[in-house]
């Protein structure tokens, strides 16, 4: 390993340290900085050793854990994700058509997601996850695609399509290529890289959500994008920080505000990596859950827990009752306590 590298893992390694200073892990003496340098090191790294790291973290992020209101790269990056929605460049072909032009480039990206915590991250658009594409069913879309990172990568969406823009093909460091394909079908879909080791291109933060809208349009609604997600720190297969949208504890440090009474639509999907499945759970209230999305008019599921394995994802629908603040989480405590956690502050 070069010194370079060593240095990196060196500088994330006393960033960890910092951050579990920040979330009330005192002391520090449990971490190796060693056992950041590599996989190799992880891996030899005494079981005991690995249980104390994730015991401090839970101590440190446990619930009730207060991680403050400033704001921060990330935490914008976030909260601007929940809302930001890519329409493309838009034009009618001869035929009536309506035509959509997006750019993403893949490139290689430091990315905040938690106070303190940079994250070297794969990206499309420079962030994680990557822009929120949408469009309507029947669109046609000219997706330009860009490499300029030091990896081959490609993006594969989710959808009906033919098998030559299906995103399998690595795209050259340096290279471009024009994936082109009518949008189907209607529904909550998603895109991401499909290059092996395909672990590693997904943790890493290639993928973004894709929403095709159904012609017939769905009630009017204040609408959020979210991504769930975990990342590994040291390399050892096991994340130790999650999130949704990029960033830790992102929407209790900045509640999402709603109006009581109001329709609420979450497009969710799940790109948690190294885990099964990950949840989303929603305190003192019910709503109905779409998978995948593709019927507006389908008999929804109404709960107030869901769970999706990494690539899955629907279509949340929620009405608050009252004035107040909503908690909602994953309900495996342990991703909870690790970052994944907010508030809906209905007014």
């Amino acid at each position: 390993m070069s010194n370079q590298e060593k240095q990196q893992f060196t500088r994330r390694s006393v960033m960890k340290m910092g951050a579990a200073g920040l979330l009330g892990v005192l002391g520090g003496s449990f971490l190796n900085p060693t056992a950041l340098f590599g996989k190799s090191a992880a891996a030899h790294m005494e079981d005991h050793s690995k249980h104390a790291v994730k015991d401090k973290l839970h101590a440190g992020m446990a619930h009730g854990y207060d991680p403050g209101t400033e704001s921060t790269p990330g935490l914008e990056a976030a909260v601007k994700a929940l809302t930001s929605f890519d329409y493309g460049v838009v034009s009618t072909r001869e035929d009536g058509k309506t035509v959509r032009e997006y750019q993403i480039t893949a490139s290689e990206t430091d990315v905040e997601i938690a106070k303190g915590i940079t994250f070297p991250g794969w990206t499309f658009n420079g962030t994680i996850p990557g822009p929120t594409l949408r469009c309507t069913e029947g669109d046609i879309l000219r997706i330009r695609f860009g490499n300029i990172s030091s990896h081959p990568h490609s993006i594969h969406f989710h959808g009906i399509h033919n098998t030559k823009m299906d995103g399998i093909e690595p795209i050259a460091s340096g290279s471009e290529f024009i994936y082109e394909f009518e949008a189907k079908p209607a529904g909550m879909q998603l895109y991401h890289c499909h290059v092996p080791p395909l672990a590693r291109h997904i943790h890493k933060g290639l993928y973004g959500n894709f929403i095709i809208d159904p012609k017939k349009p769905r009630k009017p609604a204040k609408e959020f994008s979210m991504v769930m997600q975990g990342f590994d720190l040291d390399l050892d297969g096991e994340n130790e920080v999650y999130a949704v949208n990029g960033y830790a504890f992102a929407y209790q440090s900045r509640p999402i505000k709603v109006k009581a009474g109001e329709l609420i639509r979450i497009y969710l999907s799940n790109f948690t990596e190294f885990d099964l499945i990950n949840s989303f759970h929603l305190h003192a209230n019910f709503f109905h859950y779409y998978a995948t999305g593709a019927d507006p008019e389908a008999r929804p599921q109404y709960t107030d827990t869901i769970m999706q394995c990494q690539g899955e994802r629907g279509i949340v629908e929620v009405v608050f009752p009252e004035a107040g603040r909503y908690m909602f989480h994953a309900h495996q405590s342990e991703f909870t306590e690790l970052g994944w956690m907010g508030f809906f502050e209905a007014e």
